[in-house]
């Protein structure tokens, strides 16, 4: 049996999310040969040129990189071959053509943030707290032709809280993905795998996307039940962010990102997107069967406040309201 410190790694991945697994890799004594990341690219108002997480922690840790911008490239190729790769681990980077996946002997293995077959797509954490369920999880499977369909190798099973936002189960996964990498690697080493074909698991109710997230996917919709607008709320904070126009009394506008909220059952005759406020702790929207309470947001161009801070300095009344 092939020991791991002589197992030839190549990983790939680029957002913080990817590092913990490589970082697990490297100080479990696993033999990572090469890291392949994204290209740089120019980032916030300055323009300047950003390093992705995972290129960031492979140069502290002396790790051959590289950073192509076509994966068909016989350039990229080329070297990825001198690598000799026994095995390609991928999380959360990007879609591998069949020239990359196919490449090492033991095969390319994915770590996906979701109960496979569940949302597939990019964005399987926000989607899983934005619909409301009480249940997500990771998963190791081989890579195929289509997007997130290959055999699963190893599921792990996460509860999410009710007052669970998506940066804290992000978190939870993110630190679960590490030690299930490792598993995996050594199940492959060990010879121990056995993996499910997807359309071989049980799953319960129908099969949901995870489809990548843009600005405004993230707009809220007032004219939905408290439930929803709570569970969408949390499904994006604290990153992308929902946001809602905030129309005021003199006729302007402005974008306000809300992160935090309570639900709120009270009954009553307001139409959606009213806003109720004593001006000094508290904002609530009417919604279709209730209120939403916010408990924190952003104006623009200002930081993130609770709202007892914001309304100390920016002063609204009932005339406003959400749009």
């Amino acid at each position: 049996m092939m020991r791991k410190e002589d197992l030839r790694i190549v990983y790939m991945g680029t957002p913080d999310f990817a590092v913990e697994s490589l970082r697990c890799l490297v100080e479990g004594g696993y033999n990572v040969v090469g890291v392949i990341t994204m290209p740089d690219k120019p980032a916030g108002r300055g323009h300047k040129i950003q390093y992705s997480p995972v290129k960031q922690y492979a140069l502290e840790h002396n790790l051959p990189l590289l950073q192509p911008e076509k994966l068909k490239d016989e350039t990229f190729l080329q070297a990825l071959r001198t690598w000799k790769a026994d095995i390609q681990i991928v999380v959360a980077f990007r879609m591998l053509p069949e020239v990359v996946w196919n490449m090492p002997r033991l095969g390319t293995f994915n770590l996906h943030a979701s109960l496979l077959p569940q949302y597939r797509g990019a964005a399987p954490i926000n989607w899983a707290v934005i619909n409301g369920d009480t249940e997500t999880g990771i998963t190791t499977f081989f890579l195929r032709h289509e997007i997130d369909t290959g055999e699963v190798i190893q599921q792990v099973r996460v509860p999410i809280a009710d007052t669970d936002n998506v940066g804290i189960v992000h978190d939870k996964l993110m630190t679960l993905g590490g030690q299930l990498v490792t598993e995996t690697v050594d199940a492959i080493l060990n010879g121990t795998v056995k993996t499910i074909p997807q359309e071989e698991m049980a799953v319960v109710g129908e099969l949901r996307p995870a489809p990548k997230i843009f600005k405004e996917t993230c707009r809220i919709d007032w004219n939905q039940p408290v439930k929803r607008i709570y569970d969408f709320i949390r499904g994006l904070s604290p990153y992308p962010a929902a946001w809602s126009e905030l129309l005021l009394p003199d006729g302007t506008t402005m974008v306000v990102k809300i992160f935090e909220t309570e639900k709120l059952s009270q009954p009553h005759q307001l139409s959606p997107g009213t806003l109720l406020t004593d001006g000094k702790s508290y904002i609530r929207i009417a919604v279709t069967d209730g209120l939403i309470g916010i408990r924190a947001l952003q104006l623009p161009g200002k930081k993130r406040l609770k709202t007892d801070e914001l309304l100390r300095g920016f002063r609204l009344t009932e005339e406003a309201r959400m749009a």
